[in-house]
């Protein structure tokens, strides 16, 4: 029996959350969502994800905080993609090295090909 691979989904777009989830379920993925990096850090006790889709303009806890609290758990961590609707999208997933980013509004078989390539 294999694993559903796990994605944490965090954006403070309650409809980008439900789309994703939605079209990342219906892929096979388990998905798992938080509206802010402390609701992420919470989410995600116990079940690490495969794969982070990172917003990084949030009100509580931002990407950025959110990447620095992640980097300081113990392995394994999963890679990120930051999506973000900021110009500077390279830049914001170079800071917290990510894996991969893509700018809003995205192409949803764009993230799919991303996210094929990052999980194998």
């Amino acid at each position: 029996m294999t694993t559903r691979r796990r994605i944490l989904v965090v954006d403070d777009d309650a409809s980008i959350r439900q789309f994703l989830e939605l079209a990342l379920t219906d892929r096979g993925y388990d998905v798992v969502t938080a509206e802010d990096g402390k609701a992420a850090l919470e989410a995600i006790e116990g079940a690490p994800p495969s794969l982070v889709l990172l917003d990084m303009r949030m009100p509580v806890m931002d990407g950025w905080a959110f990447a620095a609290a992640y980097r300081e758990r113990p392995e394994p961590r999963a890679p990120v993609i930051v999506l973000t609707a900021a110009r500077d999208a390279a830049q914001y997933a170079a800071e917290i090295e990510a894996a991969a980013f893509l700018p809003k509004p995205f192409d949803l078989r764009a993230l799919f090909r991303i996210i094929a390539k990052i999980t194998g």
